[in-house]
């Protein structure tokens, strides 16, 4: 443990924060005794969804409410986390963006064993079953749950003290020695100005502070759009200000801590793939509501939208699951791709678009269980829960009708855990009881005859009780005057019982009111009009013997479906952990689809750190365009690394022709933006499930953001540089445009050498660029460096007939001379990568396409060919008049005289006359006196 700059000993905090979108918080930290003398310490915490607090803080401190937080819906499966870490060995910070949370849990179960916690807090309004996984972890680990406020977890409070950290606001560049010298140097201030400005050299200021923080944010971490992260990043910045002041003895708030460096939370097994990356590789794509008047999306033309036909709600969060959070299990990988070239035969696709249809069948079984556990289980829920049995057993007998599907391991999963014994007797216990058609009836869940004796015994009094109000109506009629009511009705109201119903009466509505007879008793009157009820003493008699019969019949119909779903909740983890696999198997089965659909190939996964594909297709593009052409690819990583690889064609040419790519970068050069931006994609699609990706493909701008375009590109690439590795993909799509050309070149060049010096530690990068310049002069030239330069070929087609393909095979620019662009040449982008790097952009001729004027291509064709041979200054010649011409032929005469003038001292003293006079005889000019 390295030690502090004074000499006492003083506790490091190991921190870590996760919040969800419940605002689950947490806290993690580690426990140190120093040598000598035991004392006790404060222990570490790690805040879910928040910040770290010390256990001194005063607990009935006012809340803090903020306007712009909004109180989320408590659903895990659209819930989001975000957790922050810090470390105090190397004083780094590590964020994990807001990210989907599933109904297990299980990435904040990862976040748990990985960090290892003593403490954990959680928010006040965190979700019970997520409060149980932190108190079931803790207790096995031994450590400490604890309940804190939600206080200290709202986003903006995280952003503000996320900023004022000196690695964000104080710019390396700044020596403060300098400064501090300068101020010295002066005796005082002239002027308050002077000494305001002088100051802010010294200290720095707030303002430019916080501009240089925010705008260097996104070169650590892109938290700007996760405000779960930011939460937990200022609750956990909050506590170490605090811990540190009390064991320090120092309180110099947030710009006081020692942060050297934030890091996204890298997951074991997980790839590391940010939100940037996903919008860029268009793996989501979120379209708005045809109506202006509908806040919902649907998925537009994604990666995810062509793959995705899942049948379930599982199957469809599951799915999103894996595209967030891709696995780099070869073993997961590996299983998955067995099971979808098992459904892809020929022979199992009857059994797979059978259970595709049986799981189509199947609803939100997980939802339904937790909705009985509660008592609010509809009849919806139960059919629900009779069609998933139905169903699971129709689709294990869809399973045992696969062929060759032994060995696949979500086949042997589900034949294990649909058992026919448990999914019979789910079955049968539940439509046995259930009365279907009453239920749907009544609204309500309704049991069977022969069920139960009491229950049948009360439904067959309440199904005869018409003949006996009629007979009550007859005999009350018979007591009652004749000149009372003309008619009358003995109707059951429940939770009322047997009661009287007599129209109303004209004298009724006097101010005498209604007349009551002797033993009866108003009971209610619903309108003026409408009948009045009454009570006689002979039907609350009948109240008493025959009693309340419907909610009696509820009530017992409540007893015997609560006994019900008793029976069926103690195989509640059964069929959870089933759902989960047929979940698995949906998305699965939508693989196959996709693959059969587009027809797709399985991949060979290898542990080597080798990119090699044949004939590679971009996923979407190719559905949008009626031609597509593919290409191969061949990129090995690390820069001095030497991989063999297998060929299963005997070709020797083609190995020949592909050891060109051996290298580490691969740089596209030449015309066809648009084909190598689809080249890069493609590769990085590609390579999804089994590679680490970092892109520079497009930017997001945002009014609301304060970087510009290429500020923004700084902020991509930094980020790929700082957290890349050498198993990892960059992609940079022309970096370095949007400033100066010589300074965006610079820096281009300048990303490429940085990765080069690494060495084997180089990761796998490919770039396009439009910068011809830095092949020139040796800047990145393939003869010295480990760079595998490509372009993308062009067909043209001139006025004559012609057709020539502009091919560099060499890096030399000269192999394009005999390619002349003629006006009444035409241009065809193949889509094809071949060999070498191509200097022509052919602009002009696309230019000449899309309807420029011939004399504004010819004009730029000119200049183009001036500045290829440095001879610029032709351009101001063009205006010049003959007078002028001429003028400035004489000068340039009297200039090449004047240069050629011979000035040593001894052919200065060896003319004759004065050096005056020399000077006029060789400009050729009158001698005067």
């Amino acid at each position: 443990m390295p030690r502090r700059k004074n000499p006492q000993p003083r506790r490091r905090q190991h921190a870590s924060v996760i919040d969800d979108e419940d605002v689950v918080q947490d806290t993690v930290g580690s426990r140190e005794t120093t040598s000598g003398t035991e004392e006790t310490q404060p222990r570490k915490r790690v805040r879910w969804g928040g910040g770290l607090e010390t256990q001194d803080e005063d607990e009935d401190e006012e809340e803090e409410e903020s306007s712009s937080c909004v109180e989320r819906e408590k659903k895990y499966l659209s819930g989001r986390v975000a957790c922050a870490y810090y470390d105090p060995v190397t004083f780094t910070m590590y964020v994990l963006e807001d990210t989907p949370e599933n109904q297990h849990f299980d990435l904040t179960k990862a976040f748990l064993e990985q960090a290892s916690p003593d403490v954990v807090l959680t928010s006040s309004k965190a979700d019970d079953n997520c409060m149980d996984v932190l108190r079931d972890h803790m207790d096995g680990s031994g450590g400490t749950f604890q309940v804190r406020p939600h206080k200290n977890f709202i986003p903006n409070k995280g952003r503000e003290r996320l900023l004022s950290l000196r690695l964000l606001s104080e710019l390396p560049a700044m020596c403060a020695s300098d400064s501090m010298s300068e101020v010295s140097s002066t005796s005082e201030a002239r002027n308050a100005y002077d000494f305001m400005r002088r100051r802010r050299e010294v200290g720095g200021d707030p303002t430019t502070q916080k501009w240089n923080a925010s705008v260097r944010l996104a070169n650590f971490a892109s938290v700007d759009n996760s405000p779960l992260c930011l939460g937990s990043i200022g609750a956990l910045l909050d506590y170490l200000t605090r811990a540190r002041a009390v064991s320090e003895l120092e309180d110099e708030g947030v710009g006081g801590l020692e942060i050297r460096d934030i890091k996204p939370l890298p997951l074991f097994h997980t790839m590391q793939i940010n939100a940037d990356a996903l919008f860029s590789l268009q793996i989501f794509e979120d379209e708005n509501h045809a109506s202006i008047h509908s806040d919902k999306t649907k998925e537009g033309l994604s990666l995810f939208g062509i793959l995705n036909s899942t049948k379930t709600t599982l199957g469809r969060a599951l799915m999103r699951e894996w595209f967030l959070r891709p696995s780099m299990s070869l073993e997961v990988i590996n299983a998955r791709h067995d099971a979808v070239q098992s459904l892809l035969r020929p022979d199992n696709i009857a059994s797979r678009l059978a259970m595709h249809s049986h799981l189509n069948g199947m609803k939100n079984i997980p939802r339904i269980l937790v909705a009985m556990k509660t008592g609010r289980a509809k009849v919806s829920d139960w059919q629900g829960l009779v069609k998933f049995a139905f169903h699971a057993l129709l689709l294990r007998d869809s399973l045992s009708e696969l062929n060759q599907a032994s060995h696949v391991e979500i086949v042997r999963r589900l034949l294990a855990v649909l058992e026919v014994v448990r999914l019979r007797e789910i079955g049968n216990v539940v439509n046995e009881t259930i009365d279907w058609e009453e239920s749907t009836n009544a609204g309500r869940v309704c049991v069977r005859a022969r069920v139960d004796d009491e229950l049948d015994n009360l439904k067959h009094i309440y199904n005869g009780i018409d003949a006996v109000l009629s007979k009550v109506a007859e005999q009350v009629s018979a007591t009652i005057p004749l000149d009372y009511t003309p008619s009358l009705n003995v109707v059951y109201f429940p939770q009322l019982g047997f009661l009287v119903c007599v129209p109303m009466k004209e004298e009724w509505k006097s101010e005498e009111g209604i007349q009551v007879l002797e033993g009866w008793s108003f009971q209610v009157k619903i309108a003026v009009q409408m009948p009045h009820r009454f009570k006689p003493h002979y039907l609350a008699d009948m109240d008493t013997h025959i009693g309340d019969l419907h909610p009696a019949i509820v009530d017992r119909e409540i007893e015997i479906v609560q006994i019900l779903q008793e029976k069926i909740l103690v195989h509640e983890k059964a069929i959870n952990h089933a759902c989960d696999v047929c979940a698995e198997l949906d998305c699965l089965i939508s693989f196959a689809q996709a693959s059969q659909s587009y027809d797709y190939r399985r991949p060979r996964m290898t542990q080597d750190n080798v990119i090699d594909i044949k004939q590679g297709r971009h996923p979407l593009q190719e559905i949008v365009v009626d031609t597509f052409v593919p290409n191969d690819t061949y990129l090995v990583g690390g820069a001095d690394t030497d991989v063999t690889v297998e060929n299963d064609d005997d070709d020797s040419d083609m190995e020949d022709e592909r050891q060109y790519v051996k290298n580490s970068i691969m740089v596209c050069t030449g015309a066809n933006a648009c084909g190598k931006s689809v080249y890069l994609k493609q590769i990085a699609l590609i390579q999804y499930m089994a590679q680490v990706i970092l892109t520079r493909v497009q930017t997001r701008e945002s009014v609301s953001r304060v970087q510009s375009a290429f500020m923004i590109d700084l902020n991509q690439v930094s980020l790929a540089l700082r957290n890349s590795t050498e198993r990892s993909l960059i992609l940079l799509d022309e970096f370095g445009k949007g400033t100066l050309p010589t300074d965006g070149a610079g820096l281009f060049c300048g990303v490429l050498k940085h990765l080069l010096e690494r060495g084997p530690r180089c990761p796998k990068v490919i770039a396009t660029t439009h910068f011809h310049d830095v092949f020139q002069n040796e800047l990145l030239s393939p003869h010295r460096l480990p760079v595998t330069f490509v372009h993308m070929q062009v067909l043209l087609a001139s006025g004559t007939g012609n057709i020539s393909v502009n091919s560099d095979g060499s890096a030399d620019a000269s192999d394009d001379e005999g390619v002349q662009i003629g006006p009444g040449e035409k241009i065809t982008y193949l889509y094809k990568v071949a060999n070498g790097y191509s200097l022509h952009s052919h602009a002009i001729t696309c230019a000449e396409l899309f309807g420029i004027p011939k004399r504004v291509t010819s004009r730029a064709k000119y200049v183009c060919e001036l500045l290829a041979r440095h001879e610029i200054c032709q351009l101001l010649d063009e205006d010049m008049t003959d007078g002028e011409r001429q003028e400035l032929e004489e000068a340039e005469e009297v200039c090449r005289k004047f240069l050629a003038w011979d000035l040593t001292p001894a052919s200065v003293t060896s003319h004759q006359g004065s050096v005056r006079d020399a000077l006029a005889e060789i400009l050729d000019r009158p001698m005067h006196d």
